[in-house]
């Protein structure tokens, strides 16, 4: 059955810009959900995670770049968040327990700020209050009375002790430092060291005695002296703590109040409070303060009093104060200081110093009792942040740690108290990613159970192109780009099938159809537009290619030039054009390329000689092989398959991968065997089967496009064209020139199923059936030559084989 070549309006999907739902993108619908619904399955999986809690059902969300994977994700949680409770506040207080244990406390949204402010100024008005608090009236008074019963006691017992030296014949005598004299009298008179020298030895001796034994009696009444000291120092400090207590609990009084349901905050505020009280000291004496001031040494910035002070100030690691709904985090650089927190330190007379109000929160303590987006290659690139957020995510508690090596030297440094979490955790990768993770790592399936699956493209139905139109319109709006006219809008539509290559559906990479809108929208403003129309776009477009085409060009030259040798009339036996497609960066290109064949006696086969010289990738072989199994089981059913052929991509000199080229390698193989030549005019693409049909390829849009180019260059003959898998007339969207050839009958596209319809169009002959009768191919057909040459083949190397050997078996002589 002859093939009939594809007509124009088969080449490429246009949309008609009547169709288009408006005069211009103003007139289009703005819904958020717009996009939602081009993908079901990473919908279904985001709804799931927001009706589970806990940290043990989180979401990876799995698809290629410029899929606007992270503006989906935020864009969806976002407006959901809003609608959600807003999460507490986290604050750090000092442990007054243990300093190296600061305590985490949640406080209602807004009110860890309110709490810290006020807490402040509590704090300085006491600090300011205080030294002043002890020069009350009522607290003087109060002092000077205790002061003074504990003068009059300490007086009497001194002159207890006096009477009881006086009693023996001493007297008492006390220095400046509290130290105490008995002095021996003699008639009411006190002796010095002289006189008591030349006392009697006897009398000396009993004086010493004496004054031994009073000793022991006056140490006695020092002791009670001692304690009433000691009294009177402790009634002084709980006169003063007493004092104090009074302006602590006015001051404190409010917070309490405010804070009164809470009871941490309570037991922290008491525990303030009796710390203040215990420290009354530096507050009772100022002349000491200052002279502590004064002592400082250089460089010590703090006094014992700021030290004091220093304790009662409020970390807020967490303000959601102008929060709405919860929080959508998204962590661009997940360092592990970034991502779980750190715990920084100052530099204090040459050491590291740190303490509570250092700590500083990360990604996960922002997005707690929210969403947390991260990308899977960046947390990847620190295995410190990989195993501390799956740490975080078994345990369900933020933990801020030193991230330091075991066996280095460790600074001194806190452990804060851990924060509960309750978030859900968005990772962004691609499908590669995500298998490595899952067959790697055993965690990573125990914690990431949802998996979003982004979809690359949908069908071009009228209800989608809609909805297409809808994130067109949104991009419009949220780039502040000029309006696109319906045109414009009709050819976002069709560029976006020639991104996918397919004529019945819509790619979804609208990253890369923003960069064409922004750069449309560039031209409109420079030509001094109104609108965006359907000239900007496809100018944006054709520039786009122009930027990145110097290769192509520069290949192109090379053809021009025949360097490159590809012919594109004429013909030839054992010779064919194939087609390939060469990316360089993002931008890919079509190219033709000569493929040649010998063959003659032997039992090599057929050789690759890409693959002999390791040129060659594994579906390129694999594409080879299928081409031998097609010819067994065609030609060797009644007769050994001998012959030694060899296949070659002419001028190649980098590496070759695909079997696209296989149905043009068999072409050439079968002209070489046949002895038929291959009409130059086409170019063929197409990978084959074991049966002989054509199978669909990659690329086709460039490769069609890449022969049509080179024909255009050289001068176009109208005989010239292009036959591809008829697979793949739906992935056809060619471009305006090469649709406008074919029109003109300049150019031709044929679509072939097998591949004896190839071969009949390459060569101009009928291939022929084999007779179910004789076995044998039809006279004069292509694959009787082809039988007719094999069989010739396999009797050459009968003979060959046969040679010297077979002639002394006979006994015949040389002669």
């Amino acid at each position: 059955m002859p093939v009939k070549e594809l007509g124009a309006d088969r080449l490429s999907a246009r949309l008609d810009p009547g169709k288009v739902p408006a005069d211009d993108s103003r007139g289009l619908e703005s819904s958020a959900d717009s996009y939602d619904q081009f993908q079901p399955r990473a919908l279904q999986a985001f709804r799931m995670a927001l009706a589970i809690s806990g940290t043990k059902h989180n979401v990876y969300l799995s698809g290629e770049p410029n899929l606007g994977r992270s503006y989906f994700v935020r864009e969806y949680f976002k407006v959901r968040a809003e609608k959600q409770e807003t999460p507490p506040d986290w604050i750090y207080l000092h442990n007054f327990d243990d300093s190296d244990r600061p305590l985490a406390l949640s406080l209602p949204a807004g009110k860890g700020k309110d709490f810290k402010n006020s807490l402040g100024d509590a704090v300085s008005a006491i600090r300011e209050k205080l030294p002043s608090w002890f020069e009350r009236e009522n607290h003087i008074k109060a002092h000077e009375r205790i002061s003074r019963d504990f003068q009059d006691e300490r007086d009497e017992l001194f002159s207890q002790m006096e009477d009881m030296a006086a009693s023996k014949g001493f007297s008492l005598e006390v220095d400046e430092g509290g130290g105490l004299t008995l002095l021996p009298l003699i008639e009411g008179r006190i002796l010095n060291d002289e006189e008591f020298e030349r006392l009697d030895p006897n009398l000396r001796k009993q004086i010493r005695g004496t004054a031994d034994d009073l000793l022991a009696e006056v140490t006695a009444v020092l002791r009670q002296i001692n304690r009433t000291e000691e009294g009177f120092r402790s009634d002084e400090r709980k006169l003063h703590q007493d004092s104090a207590r009074e302006l602590l609990t006015e001051q404190l009084g409010l917070l309490r109040d405010e804070f009164g349901e809470h009871e941490r905050i309570l037991g922290y505020l008491d525990s303030l409070e009796e710390e203040i009280l215990d420290n009354i000291d530096l507050f009772m004496n100022r002349e000491s303060s200052q002279k502590t001031q004064i002592l400082q040494l250089p460089g010590q910035d703090s006094n014992p009093v700021d030290d004091l002070f220093a304790r009662f100030d409020v970390n807020l690691l967490v303000d959601h104060s102008s929060t709405a709904g919860a929080p959508v985090v998204v962590e661009d650089h997940p360092t592990a200081f970034n991502l779980l927190g750190s715990i920084e330190r100052e530099s204090e007379m040459g050491a590291l110093y740190t303490d509570f109000t250092l700590i500083k929160p990360g990604s996960l303590h922002r997005a707690n009792h929210g969403y947390l987006v991260l990308y899977a290659e960046d947390v990847l690139t620190s295995s410190a942040s990989w195993e501390g957020l799956l740490r975080a995510l078994r345990t369900g508690h933020a933990r801020i740690e030193d991230p330091g090596e075991s066996e280095q030297i460790r600074t001194k440094t806190i452990e804060p108290e851990p924060i509960p979490l309750d978030l859900t955790v968005i990772l962004i990768g691609s499908e590669s990613t995500y298998e490595l993770l899952l067959y790697n790592d055993e965690r990573f399936g125990k914690y990431f159970k949802l998996k979003a699956q982004m979809q690359v493209s949908v069908e071009r139905t009228p209800a989608n192109i809609r909805r297409f139109l809808d994130v067109a319109g949104i991009i419009i709006t949220g780039s502040e780009l000029p309006p696109f006219s319906r045109e414009a809008l009709a050819g976002l539509v069709d560029y976006s099938g020639r991104l996918e290559e397919d004529q019945k559906k819509l790619s979804l990479r609208f990253p890369v159809l923003k960069e064409r809108m922004v750069e449309a929208a560039a031209l409109a403003r420079m030509e001094g537009k109104e609108l965006v129309d359907g000239d900007c776009l496809r100018e944006a477009v054709a520039m786009r290619d122009f930027r990145s085409n110097l290769y192509e060009d520069e290949f192109m030259t090379e053809y021009d030039r025949e360097v490159i040798k590809v012919e594109t009339s004429g013909n030839g036996i054992g010779r064919a054009n194939g087609l390939s497609v060469t990316l360089f960066g993002d931008y890919e290109f079509g190219l033709p390329h000569q493929i040649s064949c010998s063959v003659g006696v032997g039992h090599g086969g057929i050789l690759d000689l890409e693959r002999e010289a390791n040129m060659g990738g594994p579906i390129h072989t694999k594409g080879m092989m299928i081409i031998k199994s097609y010819l067994l089981g065609l030609f060797a059913q009644d007769k050994p398959l001998v012959m030694t052929g060899s296949l070659c991509f002419e001028q190649s000199y980098a590496g070759i991968e695909g079997d696209s080229a296989s149905g043009a390698e068999l072409a050439a193989l079968v002209s070489a065997l046949a002895g038929v030549p291959i009409s130059f005019s086409y170019a063929f693409t197409g990978a084959i089967s074991q049966s002989g049909a054509v199978m669909a390829v990659g690329g086709v849009n460039r490769k069609i496009e890449g022969f049509y180019e080179v024909c255009r260059r050289r001068g176009l003959t109208g005989g010239q064209g292009v036959l591809i898998p008829a697979d793949n007339a739906v992935n056809l969207m060619l471009r305006p020139e090469v649709v406008g050839a074919v029109e003109r009958g300049e150019f031709h596209i044929y679509p072939v199923k097998t591949v004896e319809q190839a071969l009949t169009i390459l060569t101009g002959m009928k291939v022929g059936r084999r007779s179910a009768k004789n076995g044998r191919y039809p006279s004069g057909s292509l694959y009787r030559l082809v039988d007719d040459r094999l069989a010739e083949l396999a009797r050459m190397a009968r003979e060959a084989e046969k040679g010297p050997d077979c002639d002394r078996k006979s006994g015949k002589s040389g002669k």
